[in-house]
């Protein structure tokens, strides 16, 4: 059984290696690691079902090392794939508080399971018979009570917390390389580096920069997409213009006026070709 167990992981790392080689912030590459993932979970499982080990240590090893191997890159890809669902599309700085959110979820978990964690990390074994050996559980040695509801064939009370471990050190390091990305523009925003240099404030009403939006790509004058377009303004501008969508619809129910901010700049920009005249 453990030249199965060993074959199984081996594929699992050739397979998810190529994954994380891709870009992580692609829901496609992201579902691909959590269908990967759980299906080399399950072949774990079948393993388990149709053998026995040959003696503690190999089990021990099994739920301390190779499980939580997978298991905690499903819990990373699974975590991951709601971040990117829920990270604002806004300002730089929105997305760094919001990162720097999620890291200090991270960093309180590390706090509050420090003991076991200071055990794990220091490849202690003096517990190993109570963490990682089915049947053989401590009650007053767990801190996380979800191991009363797993299957006892295939989980110990422990081989979940490591998974938790391996799970939020990927974490922290791809809010890590997120923070950085966004201090050191990649090359494609690089062509936007001279716009974020100059000084320019956008001092109109929020509801008149939505209805210049929509009226750029309504008129064809920039072909793109309406969020797209929203977003480069809010991040060229430093400002948040919430829901689009639903500032648009405020336009649409304005019973006068209903390009008013249109009718503003054709006012001003005519009023302006005239003083130039005079």
């Amino acid at each position: 059984m453990v030249e199965a167990i060993t074959h199984t992981i081996s594929g699992y790392r050739q397979d998810i290696f190529k994954i994380e080689e891709g870009d992580l912030n692609e829901f496609r590459n992201i579902e691909k690691g959590i269908q990967i993932s759980r299906s080399y979970l399950q072949k774990l499982r079948v393993v388990l079902r149709n053998g026995k080990f040959k003696n503690k240590e190999d089990e021990i090893s099994f739920f301390k090392k190779q499980k939580p191997f997978i298991y905690g890159h499903l819990k990373f890809f699974a975590k991951l794939y709601k971040f990117l669902l829920t990270k604002p599309r806004g300002t730089d700085k929105s997305k760094r508080l919001y990162i720097d959110a999620e890291i200090k979820k991270l960093q309180d978990y590390y706090y509050y399971n420090s003991e076991f964690i200071k055990y794990y990390r220091q490849n202690a074994t003096f517990l190993d018979e109570f963490y990682f050996l089915r049947g053989n559980d401590n009650i007053g040695l767990m801190a996380d009570t979800s191991h009363f509801y797993t299957d006892a064939e295939f989980s110990t009370s422990h081989d979940n917390a490591v998974a938790k471990i391996i799970a939020y050190d990927l974490l922290l390091n791809h809010y890590t390389e997120e923070l950085n990305k966004l201090k050191k523009p990649s090359r494609r925003n690089q062509k936007n580096i001279f716009f974020e240099r100059l000084n320019l404030t956008w001092i109109a009403n929020k509801i008149d920069l939505v209805e210049l939006t929509y009226a750029l790509i309504a008129s064809g004058a920039v072909k793109g997409d309406i969020k797209e377009l929203a977003a480069a303004f809010e991040k060229n501008f430093d400002i948040d213009l919430g829901n689009i969508y639903r500032t648009f619809l405020e336009i649409r129910a304005r019973k006068i006026d209903l390009a008013k901010f249109m009718d503003k700049l054709k006012a001003s920009l005519l009023r302006k070709i005239e003083d130039a005249d005079n």
